[in-house]
């Protein structure tokens, strides 16, 4: 079965000041950066966990279609770090929020530092996070601040493909053998302890709502849950109820 490859789109270094809105700021920091900087680092540290399957993917082909993938996420980031940077008050760049933070600084969900396991593993979440993505930047795409708008824009075509090459996995996978049905059901079962947290509303997500900058992640749990629940039983698998996933 073969599986679509979108071409790599080349990261190029981004112009803090050429960032609209970036000296807009003289009012002070805004209230909303911790939000989005917990939404770039979601999309840094799942790009890194995705690159580590270069070379260890089961066809050659899926090396580079996880690393297109991990390419758009590292593009997600890098298109929101400089304006977190020039909201926040810091004045700090993409790299020295990728590059020059300890570990506790970060505020990514757990699900996507996850270590890569079975490959299944990997398709389970990539199904998780790319259907939570969907809704998150659909979401986001009307925002009343213009820079995470036209970021969710961008990045709304590219979770769209993300959703699609997971689905395939699963499909393939749960339709398959018995081995891979069992394995790809081990793993959707072993994803659940993770799932809870992206629908976690904090005061920064409540504070970027309340702005209409962003979105409770409640809100999206009805819709991320139906898109992954088709998927899932169309492979013939089965997705626990909601309320065991703590």
């Amino acid at each position: 079965m073969s599986n679509p490859v979108t071409p790599v789109t080349p990261v190029t270094p981004t112009d803090d000041a050429a960032l609209p809105g970036a000296a807009e700021n003289s009012d002070g920091p805004k209230p909303y950066a911790g939000y989005l900087l917990g939404l770039a680092d979601d999309a840094m540290v799942y790009a890194q966990r995705l690159g580590e399957w270069m070379t260890n993917a089961p066809q050659i082909e899926e090396d580079m279609a996880l690393g297109n993938v991990a390419l758009d996420l590292l593009g997600q980031a890098r298109g929101l770090y400089p304006y977190v940077g020039s909201i926040d008050g810091t004045g700090r760049g993409e790299d020295d929020f990728a590059m020059q933070r300890d570990e506790r600084e970060w505020r990514n969900v757990h699900l996507v530092e996850q270590e890569r396991g079975d490959f299944a593993d990997e398709m389970a979440r990539l199904l998780w996070f790319s259907a939570y993505q969907v809704e998150l930047h659909t979401a986001l795409a009307g925002s009343s601040d213009d820079v995470v708008a036209g970021v969710a824009g961008k990045a709304l075509k590219e979770v769209r493909y993300h959703l699609d090459h997971a689905s395939l996995w699963v499909v393939r996978l749960g339709d398959g053998t018995d081995e891979s049905h069992r394995r790809m059901q081990d793993a959707l079962d072993r994803v659940l302890p993770y799932l809870a947290e992206l629908f976690d509303d904090d005061a920064a997500s409540a504070e970027a709502a309340e702005l209409e900058v962003g979105v409770l992640p409640s809100r999206l749990h009805d819709a991320v849950v139906a898109r992954v629940t088709a998927v899932v039983e169309e492979a013939g698998l089965t997705v626990p109820d909601s309320s065991t996933w703590r």
